[in-house]
Order: structure tokens, then sequence, then C-alpha cells
């Protein structure tokens, strides 16, 4: 029997336009207007909802359109991705940096997303802080830093108890050592908060990198609390955030994942986070949809049961034949 899936599925509106490295910093498509961005973030299907980042995609002197134009696709605004990485005055950090000045900038910016999501009926503003940390030994306050960091997202957490604010987490890049490296570190963090409407967002490529289990990343995350709050879909070789269309290379983990995320009452959206340099950007989106909505059907009643007994028994060759059947050999539902 074919459980009913919850799971909502929306993408980040980027993932729809230009991208660019630092190879090539003038991107490898040409840019393409945000309205017509969201037609077809609209037109793919599966899509209920997107995410946008403050300054690139929305600001407050342009909430009131892209609110209309929200509303004219039928999507959702899943969350807001504060600019806290990619302005040269985040060079040293944004809610860490030592300066300040600049971290009561990153409070004023944070505070400007959380206006216009509650604005849009937004519920998340997503804090991925890809500038706090460090590059080299003997360069960080870590227990200043860390502090002024937590301290940061408690204070404009408390001022908007309405939103819910997720710690996104990513071992490097673009400094070599984040503060919100692994899902552990950033989970203490949102704990020391004490604010219940902090979380944590898993990004599955950057828990990749991280070395982590996602699927242990995610169970850890609910069980103190239900913390985690958002999550982000991507594939990658775990040596580097690739970003690729989902489930192109780790099948299996995936499949696990979606069996954890069931089992542990994850009731988020289910986000698209990619950056296709070169391939089709809607068609990568829509590929990664479909794949995961072929691993939920293939989670009946009947295999989750099947997945709990394998896992109390834990034989890892009867774990291997069972997933190869499961994925080669059955009639598909």
């Amino acid at each position: 029997m074919k459980i009913t899936s919850p799971n909502r599925y929306s993408v980040i509106l980027g993932n729809l336009g230009n991208t660019c490295d630092r190879f090539l910093p003038t991107g490898y498509k040409e840019a393409r207007p945000k309205r017509e961005m969201l037609r077809e973030a609209a037109s793919i299907p599966g899509i209920e909802g997107v995410e946008l980042v403050g300054t690139w995609d929305i600001r407050e002197d342009n909430a009131e359109e892209v609110k209309t134009w929200l509303k004219e696709d039928n999507l959702s605004c899943v969350s807001i991705i504060p600019d806290l990485f990619s302005q040269k005055r985040w060079g040293l950090g944004s809610l860490s940096a030592k300066d300040p000045a600049i971290r009561q900038q990153a409070l004023d910016e944070t505070r400007s997303v959380a206006r216009i999501a509650r604005h849009l009926g937004c519920p998340l503003i997503n804090l991925w802080l890809g500038q706090d940390g460090y590059d080299y030994p003997l360069t960080a306050d870590y227990r200043k830093q860390r502090t002024d960091l937590m301290e940061g997202i408690r204070q404009v957490a408390g001022e908007f108890p309405d939103l819910r604010f997720a710690l996104e987490y990513k071992p490097k890049e673009p400094r070599t050592h984040s503060f919100h490296a692994r899902a552990a570190d950033t989970l203490l963090m949102a704990l020391e908060t004490e604010c219940p409407n902090v979380g944590v967002c898993i990004d599955v490529g950057h828990a990749f990198v991280a070395g982590e289990n996602v699927a242990e990343a995610a169970v850890i995350l609910q069980h103190h609390g239900e913390k985690l709050f958002h999550m982000h879909f991507n594939d990658n070789y775990r040596s580097w955030d690739d970003d690729m269309i989902v489930g192109s290379l780790h099948v299996v983990e995936y499949f696990e994942l979606l069996f954890w995320l069931a089992e542990t009452g994850y009731a988020g959206w289910y986000s698209m986070d990619q950056y296709p340099y070169r391939e089709d950007g809607a068609a990568a989106v829509r590929e990664s949809v479909a794949f995961l909505r072929s691993v939920e059907r293939l989670l009946t009643q009947d295999v989750i049961a099947e997945m709990r007994e394998l896992i109390a028994v834990g034989d890892p060759t009867a774990t291997t034949r069972w997933m190869r059947e499961i994925l080669f050999e059955r009639p598909r539902p």
C-alpha cells in the first residue's frame, strides 16, 4: 500500500539563472529576469515553492512586486536566505566578524530579510553563514567569535519569534573552516541560543563533504527537539560541494535518508539547491524532483516495515541483497 506523501518540493530560484565560479565570474549562462525564472519554477512538476536570496532576488523595495508574482504563479515563498556571504563587507565574517560595526550591519540585514519574510508570509529564514569561519591557525578567537555568532542569532530570533531560523552548515568554502561545519556543532549552537525557533538546515551535499551519514545527522537533529527545520537536496563526490543533480551519485544514501525523514516526522520542505553550471537548470531540477518522487513511490508501508526489520537485525549481507532487489528486481508499484 502506498503511503500518502506529505512532502512538498521547492527550489532556490538561482538554480534557474546564471551560474558562475572563480574561473568564469561572468557566468556560464545569460542573466535572466526574475519574473521569467519564477514562471519557469512554477512549470516544473512537483515544485510548489521557491527560496529567495536577499538582495539577489528580493529587497524591501521590491517585496510587494515579488509577492504579486508569487501569487500569480501559485508559489509559496519557502524561505529567504540573507545575503551575508557575497558582499565584500562580509569577507572577514558577518555575525561573527571581529569588527562590531560589521556585526551590526549583519544584524540589520537579517532583520530586513525577516521583515520581508513577514510581508510575504514566509515562515523561515535560512542562515548560511559561509564567511563566518577562519582560514589559518592563530587567526580566530574561537571563544569570542562563536559567542558573538550565537548571540547575534539569539538576538534576531528573539525579535522575530513568529519566524523560524535554520542554521545551514558546511565544513568549508569560502573559508577553509566554517564555524557551522557539521550537524552536531550547529545543533549545539542552536540549543545554546535557547530559542525554540532556531534549528538546523541540512544541505545533503554539505553533509557529504563533512563526511557525515546524512540519515544519521537527520535523526540526531530530530531527536533533540525536532531541530531539523529545513532540507537542501543535491549530490556530489564527497570531496567538494559540486551541487549536482539529486541521486546522480548517492542512490542508496538517499533511499535511507528519505526513510529516516519519514520515520522521524520531518514535515519541512524538500528544497532543490544545485548549481547547474553547464546543464539546463530547469531540467536538472526536474530530474532531481523526479528522482526523489521515485524513491517515495518505493517507500510503501510494506517496504518501510521490511526496512525496520532489516535495521533491527543489522545483517549487512541481507541488507545489501534487499537493496539490490528493491532497486532492480521487484515490480514497480
